[in-house]
């Protein structure tokens, strides 16, 4: 499985895998992932909103 489609299941972009394996576990750690990707991208926004205002003042 490709990086950017795991990414794209873990953000509800595209559907998941029907054969893949439901245990307790993979669901906990697919959450987990879900928060630290978001978390990820939403650190990027603020870098590159900090950047461009200093850029500009």
């Amino acid at each position: 499985m490709g990086i950017w489609r795991q990414m794209a299941e873990y953000l509800y972009i595209k559907k998941r895998d029907p054969d893949a394996p439901h245990k307790q576990w993979i669901i906990y750690m697919h959450g987990m992932n879900r928060i630290s990707l978001l978390m990820f991208l939403v650190a990027v926004i603020i870098i590159i909103i900090k950047l461009l205002f200093n850029r500009f003042r």
